[in-house]
């Protein structure tokens, strides 16, 4: 199990366009795409990173739009593998 990240990790994460979700201890971000093609890219390529490092986001893709939250359930809130992912997925976009 991994341990909870800290307010200033949290602020940073917040700083690149992540937010809080409400009642939940998880971050979330939009994504919007120019097409659906290239919305299910971002989302293959990021399923691919997610699969290689055992943390999966909970999301969903409407057209051009893919909407993504990230927690560490085992841990109970945002953990540096959600910190990991949220940083390759805007990488990824």
């Amino acid at each position: 199990m991994t341990d909870k990240i800290s307010e200033e990790e949290l602020a940073s994460l917040l700083a690149n366009g992540w937010q809080k979700v409400d009642g939940r201890d998880a971050i979330t971000k939009t994504y919007v795409f120019s097409n659906f093609v290239d919305a299910f890219g971002f989302m293959t390529r990021a399923a691919l990173w997610a699969e290689k490092w055992n943390h999966h986001p909970e999301w969903t893709n409407v057209y051009k739009t893919v909407e993504v939250t990230l927690t560490s359930h085992d841990a109970g809130g945002v953990t540096d593998r959600d910190v990991k992912l949220a940083s390759k997925m805007d990488t990824l976009f």
